[in-house]
């Protein structure tokens, strides 16, 4: 064969192999509502900008007649590509290839995209779409999954990593994205360690896939998902987004985007909160008015929904943002609202990302239930988090701050670098009405009027003990502010604190309680 012929050939094989499992399987992806694994890549990264790795890859498997069986690009497709002209390595599984099993070769591709990611300090984006490990490669796919494990722990905290789940993820499948930092899960996927058919067979439980292991399952109920897309093209957008916030690395600060000179005063910010503790209002409403453009990324929207955490900017820089939702529970902590929130906090100190949490919390929900499931432990963990957070830390207290959950939500006292307080803010054990029933119990039964006494010595509880000014005073609160000048604040204490600088004692590690 001359050049021109081998050149032809290349082609041709090059060409076979892109189709995968062939037209016919990408069809019937297509009218499943699924993109196929290539255009998966196309629709995320930037227009010719994919680097393929592996094509070429086969499995080398000789059981069950798989010595008989080519599978393209043994069932993944591998490489880097730029998102908005950033680099990225990614890998994408074929589901018309062997239902996208991960074999021992498919492994390897997927991990040297992952190690690649850390000799280049670039994200690890995985697109999962697959049936789990390769039962015909036995012991070697399980080795191959168990591979991708280490590599996504040794990943962790160095580069971000983010799993998009676009088909069907059982086993192994399941478990990679759970050691990522964020899932984002289209409607049509589905995501369990067992399905519906071994449930059955194993505890006789019946269950269908979609309330096994459908996107709202695993975000409402598990939290396992941070992120519901519509459909594939919705799910690169929404990674496109995510990535937007993040630094590429733990040794690079965020993208700092262009801002406007000047920040007016907000004057809606003045009557967005009610003055009183009982009334409800929407957190949004508050993080929106706030942040550039009124722009905020909510992660893990439906879980634990008495606290809101997710991604925005602040004069172009962006912040992590934690904060309690009134309108659900009273914005209370409890169980999931203290592990949601720990490992949002301490995913943003390593990446450079600073803390802005926004406090009215009535406390830590009460109850057997979260008792007996280990509500101590649980909160410790945000105690934990914010504790061990070297990034700069502001919190604002815009109303009820009481008991350990004032503590809880980044407190001076958890070395939070700056702390503001709205005029109506109220900084206590308890609510006063809860503490003079304590206090002074004796006083107001023994009043000639008890409810007119009662609503004296609530007043003064407050003015004596829960005023902001008194927290104020003992140096708790920096400032207290009109609600109108947050945003101006903020931005000010952030650039004041870009270059913040802090050291702990030399250890392995922390032991965060689990």
């Amino acid at each position: 064969m001359n050049i021109d012929e081998k050149i032809q050939e290349l082609n041709q094989r090059k060409e076979n192999l892109q189709l995968g499992g062939g037209q016919e399987r990408i069809d019937k992806q297509h009218k499943a509502g699924s993109l196929s694994a290539r255009e998966r890549i196309d629709a995320l990264v930037d227009q010719d900008s994919f680097l393929e790795s592996g094509i070429f890859a086969q499995h080398r498997c000789t059981h069950f007649e798989m010595d008989c069986k080519t599978l393209p690009a043994d069932g993944v497709i591998t490489g880097a590509g730029s998102i908005n002209g950033r680099l990225v390595h990614l890998a994408s599984q074929d589901f018309t290839v062997a239902g996208g099993s991960a074999g021992e070769i498919h492994s390897d591709k997927i991990v040297e995209m992952m190690q690649g990611s850390l000799k280049t300090g670039s994200p690890f984006v995985f697109i999962n779409d697959s049936g789990g490990a390769r039962i015909q490669e036995g012991i070697d796919s399980l080795s191959g999954y168990g591979k991708v494990f280490y590599n996504n722990v040794m990943l962790s905290g160095v580069v971000p990593q983010i799993s998009l789940i676009c088909g069907p993820c059982a086993g192994g499948a399941a478990y990679s994205p759970a050691l990522t930092d964020f899932i984002i899960q289209t409607k049509a996927a589905r995501m369990f360690i067992t399905g519906p058919s071994v449930i059955k067979a194993v505890t006789g439980e019946e269950v269908s896939a979609e309330d096994l292991g459908g996107p709202v399952a695993q975000m409402n109920n598990s939290g396992v998902v941070h992120f519901i897309a519509e459909n594939d093209l919705d799910a690169m957008s929404i990674c496109k987004r995510l990535l937007s916030f993040l630094p590429s690395n733990n040794m690079e600060d965020p993208p700092h985007l262009d801002a406007e000179d000047v920040i007016l005063p907000d004057k809606r910010l003045n009557s967005i909160v009610p003055v009183d503790p009982k009334q409800s209002y929407d957190i949004r409403e508050v993080i929106r008015h706030i942040m550039d453009e009124g722009d905020f990324m909510e992660v893990q929207e439906s879980f634990a929904p008495n606290i809101v955490i997710g991604f925005a900017r602040i004069q172009g820089r962006s912040v992590g943002v934690v904060a309690n939702q009134p309108c659900v529970m009273a914005g209370v902590l409890d169980i999931n609202a203290s592990d949601k929130s720990a490992r949002f906090i301490r995913f943003c100190n390593a990446f450079n990302i600073p803390l802005v949490t926004f406090v009215d919390v009535p406390g830590f929900l009460p109850g057997v239930q979260q008792e007996y499931g280990g509500i101590i432990r649980h909160g410790a963990k945000m105690l934990f988090a914010y504790s061990a957070a070297t990034v700069p830390k502001i919190t604002v207290i815009l109303r009820k701050a009481y008991g350990g959950a004032y503590l809880a939500m980044c407190s001076k006292d958890l070395d939070a670098d700056r702390v503001i307080a709205w005029p109506m803010a109220e900084i206590a054990v308890m609510g006063a009405e809860g503490a003079v029933d304590v206090v002074f119990r004796n006083e107001v039964k023994q009043a000639q009027d008890p409810v007119t006494r009662r609503q004296e010595l609530i007043k003064e509880y407050r003015e004596t003990f829960s005023s902001p000014y008194v927290a104020a005073a003992h140096m708790k609160v920096d400032d207290v502010i009109e609600p109108a000048d947050t945003r101006r604040y903020l931005a000010m204490a952030l650039d004041i604190l870009h270059t913040k600088r802090e050291f702990r004692p030399q250890k392995k590690h922390g032991l965060i309680p689990l």
